[in-house]
């Protein structure tokens, strides 16, 4: 499970590669806690603190979603509102989980039916 320190240092990491490659230094310039971590929101350093709509600005910066439990690092879009992806993501989350506890019951269930106790196929016993 991850702390939200060590989300930070995930995005900044990715951050990073983004930066290389279009050669500009950028930053973390928010983070909302969410019910399964946490969003940051990035810009292009020397956007920090200026007002929103001011030019020139960098365009496409996507919020990163971080994911405790999983360690999943997401980059949102741009087109759809964040609380929509949000619920989005959060809808596939319980999604997820319906679909282990599912696998994890048939499993028990093979399992409780395939032998007893003793190990041996309760289809074959002697009767």
């Amino acid at each position: 499970m991850l702390t939200e320190d060590e989300a930070r240092e995930l995005v900044l990491a990715e951050l990073a590669r983004d930066a290389e490659a279009i050669d500009m230094d950028l930053a973390i310039a928010g983070v909302k806690p969410a019910s399964f971590g946490w969003v940051f929101y990035w810009c292009a350093r020397q956007d920090i603190g200026r007002p929103a709509g001011t030019r020139p600005s960098l365009g496409g910066n996507a919020p990163f979603l971080v994911d405790r439990e999983n360690e999943r690092l997401v980059q949102m879009g741009t087109g759809i509102p964040m609380s929509r992806q949000i619920a989005d993501y959060e809808r596939r989350l319980r999604h997820e989980a319906h679909a282990r506890n599912t696998a994890a019951k048939r499993a028990r269930q093979r399992g409780s039916t395939a032998t007893d106790a003793t190990g041996s196929d309760p289809r074959r016993a002697v009767k």
